[in-house]
C-alpha cells in the first residue's frame, strides 16, 4: 500500500503528467483548427472546378471574389469574436461555432447557382472568424510558459494538415464530395470539446472560483485542487480577484459601480483599447500580417493550380498542389520545434529571408521564360513561350519551398504570440480584432492578386513580395521581442512599457 501511495505521488507530481493534460486540452482545440484548415483549402479545389462546369459562369472577377470572399466575412467575425466570446466562455463558443461550418459544407454540396457558393463561403469564412479568439485566448490561458510556444505552434499545424487533407480530397473526389465527406468533422470537432475543460481565466473574471479551481487542477494533470493554490491564487492576484472560493459575493476591483453613468460604463469599457499596452502589440501584429498578406504564400495556396499550370511544372498541377499541403505542413511541424529551440525571433528572421530569396527567383524565372500572365484554366496554356524543358523543376521547388518557408516562420508567427501580448482585460478582443487583421490582408492579398499581375506582370509580382519580405525582416529585427519561455505577465509589462524583454529564450525549469 505505501508503494502504491508513492507512486500515485509521483503521478501527482509528473512534469510528463502535467504537460500531456495541457497538450490534450490544446489537441482537441486544435482538431476545430483542422475544421477550418480543410475550409480554407476549398477554395483551391472550387476555382479549376467551376471554371470548366458550364452551369458557373465566372470572369477574373467572380474567381477573386471565390479566393478572397471567405476571408472577407472571416475578418468580420474575428472583429466581433472577442465581444461575442465573453459571455459565452472559450469552449462554449468553440461548439457553437461548428454548427455553421457544417451548414455550410451541405450548401457547397447541393449548390446549383453561383449566389449559393458565395453564401456558403461567406458563412464559413464568418464562422472561422468567430472562433479565432476563444482558440487564441483559451491556448495562452491554460498552457504554462515553458510550452506555451510550442503549443501555440501546434493550431497552425492543424490548420495546415487540414489544408492538406483537403487537398488531397480535391486530388481523388469532384468538389461536391470533398464537401460531403468534410461536413463530417466538424460534428467530431463538437463532440470532442465536451471533454475539456473551460479556460479557468475565464471561470475567474466571471467569479466561478470553484469551477476555475477544478478547470486549472485538471489542467495540471488532473491533480487535487489543493496542488494548484499557489496558481490559482496568483492567477486571481493578475486579474485582481478575491480568491476565496465559495464566496457568492466577490467582485472585482475593477467592476464598475452600479451608479455610474452611461457615459462612463462607455469611457471604463473603451480606455484599455486606446492605452499603450493595446495600442503598441495590435500595431506589430498589424505589421505582421501585412507581411503574411503580401509576401507570396497565402495567394500561393488559393491560386496554386494556375500558378502551376502557368510556370509549367513538369507534374500534374494537383499533385503539385497537393505537394504544396504537404509542404506547408511539414513546415508548420518545423516551426513546431524552431520556436523551442530558437526562439520566435530567429525563426522569423530564416522565415522572410528564405522567402525572399524564393520570390526572387521565381520572378527571375518568369522573366526569363516569357511568363507574364496566370492561367486559370488547367492544360489551356500556350506553347509560345521559351522552351523550358531543361529547367521545369526550378519553378516547382522554390514554390514548394516559398510554402514552406512561410509556414516554418512568419505564417504561424501571430497565432503564437496573439494569445501572449495582450493584457487579461484586452486580450479576447485583442485576439479577435488582430485576427481579423490577418484576413484583412490575406482579402486584399487575394483580391488584387489578377490585378496586380495585369500592372506588373507575374514576375514583377513576385518581385514585389521579395521586396517586401527582405524589408520586414529589417523592420522585425527591432520592433519583434522574444517572448518563448516568458511568464505572460512578464510579456504584459513589456507592452505596457512598465519593463523590458531581453532578446533571450529563458529556459524555465520543469515542473516539479
Amino acid at each position: 500500500m505505501a508503494d502504491l501511495a508513492r507512486s500515485n505521488s509521483f503521478l501527482e507530481n509528473s512534469s510528463t503528467r502535467t504537460i500531456l493534460s495541457q497538450v490534450i486540452a490544446v489537441s482537441v482545440k486544435n482538431f476545430l483548427l483542422f475544421v477550418t484548415g480543410m475550409s480554407s483549402a476549398y477554395p483551391t479545389i472550387l476555382i479549376p472546378a467551376l471554371t470548366t462546369e458550364s452551369n458557373f459562369q465566372l470572369d477574373n472577377e467572380g474567381i477573386s471574389w471565390i479566393g478572397s470572399t471567405n476571408l472577407m466575412c472571416a475578418l468580420i467575425g474575428c472583429s466581433l469574436s472577442g465581444i461575442i466570446t465573453q459571455p459565452f466562455g472559450r469552449k462554449r463558443f468553440m461548439q457553437i461555432a461548428t454548427v455553421p461550418i457544417m451548414v455550410s459544407w451541405l450548401i457547397f454540396k447541393f449548390a446549383n447557382q453561383m449566389w449559393e457558393i458565395y453564401f456558403a463561403l461567406a458563412l464559413y469564412g464568418l464562422s472561422s472568424g468567430f472562433i479565432e479568439a476563444p482558440v487564441l485566448s483559451y491556448v495562452a490561458e491554460i498552457t504554462q510558459p515553458r510550452v506555451r510556444g510550442m503549443l501555440s505552434a501546434t493550431g497552425t499545424l492543424s490548420s495546415v494538415a487540414g489544408v492538406l487533407v483537403g487537398f488531397f480530397l480535391g486530388t481523388v473526389l469532384v468538389w461536391r464530395d470533398v464537401a460531403i465527406v468534410s461536413s463530417v468533422v466538424p460534428v467530431v470537432a463538437f463532440c470532442l470539446l465536451c471533454f475539456i475543460p473551460e479556460s479557468p481565466h475565464w471561470l475567474i473574471m466571471r467569479n466561478r472560483l470553484d469551477d476555475a479551481q477544478k478547470s486549472l487542477a485538471w489542467l495540471r494533470g488532473w491533480i487535487n485542487v489543493e496542488n494548484v493554490k499557489e496558481e490559482f491564487e496568483e492567477i486571481c492576484r493578475n486579474h485582481n480577484t478575491s480568491c476565496q472560493t465559495g464566496d457568492a459575493n466577490v467582485l472585482t476591483i475593477s467592476e464598475a459601480p452600479s451608479s455610474a453613468s452611461t457615459r462612463n460604463n462607455i469611457m471604463v469599457m473603451v480606455r484599455p483599447y486606446i492605452q499603450k499596452n493595446f495600442l503598441w502589440p495590435f500595431s506589430l501584429v498589424l505589421f505582421i500580417c501585412f507581411l503574411c498578406g503580401f509576401t507570396g504564400f497565402l495567394t500561393l495556396q488559393t491560386y496554386a493550380v494556375g500558378i502551376f499550370s502557368s510556370l509549367h511544372v513538369p507534374i500534374n498541377e494537383y499533385y503539385a498542389t497537393l505537394g504544396l499541403g504537404i509542404a506547408q505542413f511539414v513546415g508548420s511541424l518545423v516551426s513546431v520545434v524552431l520556436v523551442k529551440c530558437l526562439g520566435k525571433r530567429v525563426m522569423t528572421f530564416i522565415s522572410l529571408g528564405f522567402i525572399g530569396v524564393c520570390n526572387l527567383v521565381i520572378g527571375v524565372y518568369g522573366h526569363q521564360t516569357n511568363v507574364n500572365n496566370l492561367n486559370l484554366a488547367p492544360g489551356n496554356v500556350s506553347n509560345t513561350h521559351i522552351e523550358i524543358s531543361d529547367h521545369q523543376w526550378v519553378p516547382l521547388v522554390f514554390l514548394v519551398l516559398l510554402s514552406f518557408f512561410g509556414h516554418c516562420g512568419i505564417r504561424v508567427l501571430p497565432w503564437i504570440i496573439l494569445g501572449e501580448i495582450y493584457s487579461y482585460k484586452t486580450r479576447a478582443v485583442g485576439c479577435g480584432l488582430s485576427s481579423a487583421l490577418y484576413y484583412i490582408f490575406g482579402f486584399l492579398g487575394n483580391k488584387v492578386f489578377l490585378r496586380m499581375i495585369d500592372l506588373l506582370t507575374l514576375p514583377g509580382v513576385y518581385w514585389f513580395y521579395s521586396l517586401v519580405s527582405f524589408v520586414g525582416l529589417f523592420i522585425m529585427y527591432f520592433v519583434l521581442p522574444e517572448t518563448e519561455g516568458k511568464p505572460l505577465q512578464e510579456i504584459i509589462d513589456h507592452f505596457s512599457g512598465i519593463s523590458k524583454l531581453d532578446n533571450k529564450i529563458r529556459k524555465l525549469p520543469p515542473a516539479p
